[in-house]
């Protein structure tokens, strides 16, 4: 009974405190000794001492912690209890961090059902394709629906050829121009006007960009590209790319005077 009366009221042994908040006492010991939470009191009989104020900020700690903060990221996030302001200014910040990892959860999880979705589609067993659709969908790359349509060898050759910044800078310099062809079509803009041949030979630098002169790569691209029936809003964009292009490919290389889908034939 000694024992007790010796903790003045309104503090808390680092047992109590531990069995409140469901963490160990190791942890607690571990957190003072990193300069996270340090008791606010010690008794007359050097027992570390904790007040509501410290639950408080225990809270904060272990609500970051959950959130996959580090030690020393949640040291230099901690907000220190004085005012009520303090404490509204606390939670507000843990309501933000969750928000944001609300945010990153669904994401996962609109990738990983995606991605059940092609693995679905597809026949065989690719370990190698499937991490590809992995990273382009981390990436929030729409171009992901190309990946299951390209083989090994595209795979492959788009692995060497590119980065991924430097396929992140390419698909967005694609997208764009893809967007600027929409638009053309849109507008009823002729093939053979100025506007859009200037745009088809940009397009044509793409391409050329993507194969490396690689004629046969060439032709894998033209059979990726068939799109009889779209599936999604990103084949959809694209058909609507392929209809336009074909007869202004056609005036360009016209003028040129070379056929270089024939070289491929």
């Amino acid at each position: 009974m000694a024992k007790h009366r010796a903790i003045p009221q309104g503090y808390m042994t680092v047992g109590e405190v531990a069995k409140k908040i469901g963490v160990t006492v190791r942890t607690l010991q571990y957190y003072d000794k990193e300069g996270l939470l340090s008791p606010s009191a010690e008794s007359e009989g050097g027992r570390r001492l904790y007040t509501d104020k410290d639950l408080v900020t225990l809270h904060q700690i272990m609500s970051l912690k959950s959130l996959g903060f580090s030690l020393d990221d949640i040291k230099q996030r901690l907000i220190y209890l004085e005012t009520p302001t303090d404490v509204a200014n606390a939670l507000t910040e843990q309501a933000n961090d969750i928000r944001g990892k609300i945010e990153q959860l669904t994401a996962s999880l609109t990738a990983i059902e995606q991605l059940k979705a092609e693995v679905l589609q597809m026949r065989t067993v690719n370990f190698k394709k499937y991490a590809d659709i992995i990273v382009n969908l981390q990436m929030k790359n729409d171009s992901y629906y190309l990946i299951k349509r390209f083989d090994d060898d595209t795979l492959d050759h788009i692995r060497n050829q590119f980065d991924k910044e430097g396929g992140l800078n390419f698909m967005d310099r694609f997208n764009h121009l893809s967007d600027e062809i929409v638009q053309l079509q849109k507008e009823s803009i002729p093939p053979e006007s100025e506007k859009c041949q200037r745009i088809v030979e940009e397009y044509w630098g793409l391409i050329m960009e993507f194969t490396n002169g690689d004629m046969s790569m060439l032709l894998k691209l033209m059979e990726v590209g068939n799109i009889d029936a779209a599936t999604n809003a990103w084949e959809e964009r694209q058909k609507i790319v392929n209809d336009y292009l074909e007869p202004a490919l056609q005036v360009y290389f016209s003028k040129l005077g070379v056929n270089p889908f024939g070289e491929v034939e």
